[in-house]
C-alpha cells in the first residue's frame, strides 16, 4: 500500500497511527472473508486507489482502508491511497489516479458529489465506488454508491445503553447531521427506548469529521448537563467519558480495548462485503451503476455488534436476552430496524 500524502493530523486520543496501521495489517493477514462477501478468483490483481478527505485512522474511512488492505494481502488488488485530501483537490486527485491506469477508485463524495460524478463521466472505462447520500444514475453507468447502513447494530447497542443508564439522560455527539449519521443515531435511540422508555437525549453535531478536541468538549458539556451515557459517533467522546467516569457506546469501529472501563458496546461496520462485490464485478467486466448500501446490512455481514469485552456479564440479562432475540429476528428478516434519515433533535 502506498501513502500518497500525509499532512499533519489532529490528535486522536488513545488510537495512535502506528498502532492503527499495525493492527489493520495484522487483521488483514489473518481475517477471512466476512459473511456476505463473495469469494474471488485467483487472477491478476486489479489496481485500486482510494481518495480520503480525512486520515485513514478516522472511524468511517478506517473500515474502508482495512477492507482494502485485506484485499491486497489476498492478492486481489494493488492498493494505493491519498488521505487528508481537501474538497477543492478531490477531483484533481481522482483524475491523477484515473490517468495512472487505476481500474477502481473508491472514497467518499459527500462534499464533492457533483465534482466526483463529473470526473467519472470523463473516464467511462474506470469503475468508481464512492460513499454518497444520493442514488446511482443509470446515465453514469461506471459510478456506483455505497453507504454505512449499520442501523441494525446501532439499534442493538441502544438496547444495552438504555439498560445501563441510571439517569436516563443520554448524550449523542456526531460530525454532521447527514443521513449516514442521522439514521444511526435514530436507531440507537430506538434501542434505548426498548429498555429505558423514559430516556431523554442531548444531541449535538460538531461540524467536522475529524476534530477530537471539539467532540471532547461537546461531550464534557453533556456530562455537565447530566448525561451518564454517551454515543461516540466521533473520536474524542470516549476520552471525555473516560475522564468523567461515565459510559460510552462506540460507532463503526471497536475501541473497547482502548477504553476497557468506558466503552460498553460498539456497532461495527464491515466494508468487506461491499468492496469484495465491487472487485468481483470489475474483474468480471460487469461493474455498473448500483447502490451497494445493501451490503452494509447486518444480514449481509456488513454490520455486527462488537464483543462486550470487559462488560461481558455486566449488562442486565434481560437486556442481553432482548439483544439476542432481535439479532436473530434481524438476520431472519422478521425484524426490520427503521431507517430514519431526518436530523435527530435533543429531547
Amino acid at each position: 500500500m502506498t501513502k500518497v500524502s500525509t499532512p499533519k493530523r489532529s490528535p486522536m486520543g488513545h488510537l495512535t497511527r502506528r498502532r492503527f496501521l499495525a493492527t489493520a495489517a495484522a487483521a488483514a493477514l489473518t481475517a477471512g472473508l466476512f459473511s456476505g462477501a463473495r469469494p474471488l478468483m485467483a487472477e491478476e490483481p486489479i489496481k485500486v486507489a482510494a481518495v480520503y478527505t480525512v486520515p485513514v485512522e478516522q472511524q468511517w474511512v478506517s473500515r474502508i482502508h482495512k477492507a482494502a488492505v485485506a484485499a491486497q494481502e489476498r492478492g486481489d488488488i494493488e492498493y494505493t491511497f491519498s488521505e487528508n485530501v481537501s474538497n477543492t483537490d478531490y477531483a484533481r486527485v481522482m483524475r491523477e489516479y484515473a490517468e495512472a491506469g487505476t481500474e477502481l477508485i473508491i472514497g467518499e463524495a459527500f462534499a464533492v458529489e457533483q465534482e466526483a460524478r463529473d470526473v467519472a463521466a470523463e473516464y467511462p472505462d474506470i469503475a468508481f465506488l464512492l460513499g454518497s447520500s444520493f442514488k446511482p444514475d443509470p446515465a453514469l453507468p461506471n459510478f456506483a454508491v455505497f453507504d454505512n447502513y449499520i442501523q441494525d447494530a446501532s439499534y442493538l447497542t441502544g438496547i444495552i445503553a438504555g439498560s445501563l443508564s441510571e439517569s436516563g439522560n443520554i448524550g449523542l455527539v456526531g460530525g454532521f447531521p447527514i443521513p449516514e449519521v442521522n439514521r444511526l443515531m435514530h436507531a440507537f435511540m430506538a434501542g434505548v427506548r426498548e429498555t429505558n422508555p423514559d430516556a431523554k437525549f442531548q444531541v449535538s453535531f460538531i461540524g467536522s469529521w475529524f476534530d477530537p478536541p471539539a467532540a471532547k468538549e461537546t461531550a464534557y458539556a453533556m456530562i455537565e448537563n447530566g448525561a451518564d451515557m454517551l454515543y461516540a459517533e466521533r473520536f474524542g467522546v470516549s476520552d471525555a467519558a473516560q475522564e468523567k467516569g461515565v459510559l460510552a457506546i462506540g460507532n463503526v469501529i471497536d475501541t473497547q480495548a482502548e477504553y476497557p472501563e468506558t466503552v460498553v458496546a460498539s456497532a461495527i461496520w464491515n466494508f468487506e462485503p461491499t468492496l469484495n462485490m465491487a472487485i468481483s464485478q470489475v474483474k468480471a467486466g460487469t461493474f455498473t451503476a448500483d447502490d451497494y448500501g445493501k451490503f452494509s446490512f447486518m444480514k449481509e455481514g456488513g454490520a455486527e455488534l462488537a464483543p462486550l469485552g470487559t462488560f461481558a456479564g455486566k449488562v442486565p440479562q434481560e437486556a442481553m436476552d432482548l439483544v439476542e432475540q432481535r439479532k436473530a429476528e434481524i438476520m431472519s428478516g422478521d425484524y426490520i430496524t427503521e431507517i430514519n434519515d431526518e436530523e435527530p433533535k435533543s429531547q
